[in-house]
């Protein structure tokens, strides 16, 4: 699994658990942010580490980035870097919370990513800890 911040190397019963997916240098750094809120963060370099991870500990919340698939390997049933993790998902955490953080180019895109997985909030890049502490606290 990825690194768990918490106690120890297991999340805490107690505390929400969230997915931090980070795929590239844009996500932001909300460690902090979890931290003062009390959720337990496990960060993820990997959709496929997140797959795995999902299978061991379903999360509260998820915050990941979206890429669309231009004209590569997501052009067929898949729209997006995140759309085998939302079915994945569905099956394993069916009630995490799921806040996708997108480039304002690509804002178009979640809509239809929308239209297929439950999304709890979209919110367009840059993001601050101010943005995103009501979604947490909600």
């Amino acid at each position: 699994m990825g690194e768990v911040r918490g106690a120890g190397n297991e999340a805490r019963c107690d505390a929400p658990v969230l997915f931090s997916i980070v795929e590239s240098p844009g996500h932001p750094n909300l460690s902090p942010l979890y931290r003062r809120l009390g959720i337990t963060e496990v960060r993820l370099a990997s959709q496929r580490k997140a797959v795995q991870a999902l299978k061991r500990h379903a999360p509260d919340f998820v915050v990941a980035e979206f890429f669309y698939g231009f004209g590569n390997n997501y052009a067929g049933a898949n729209l997006s870097n995140l759309d085998v993790f939302l079915a994945s998902l569905q099956r394993y955490a069916p009630n995490a919370r799921v806040i996708v953080l997108v480039q304002k180019d690509q804002r178009g895109y979640v809509d239809r990513l929308a239209e297929r997985f439950r999304l709890y909030a979209i919110l367009v890049q840059p993001v601050s800890a101010a943005d995103l502490e009501p979604l947490l606290r909600g």
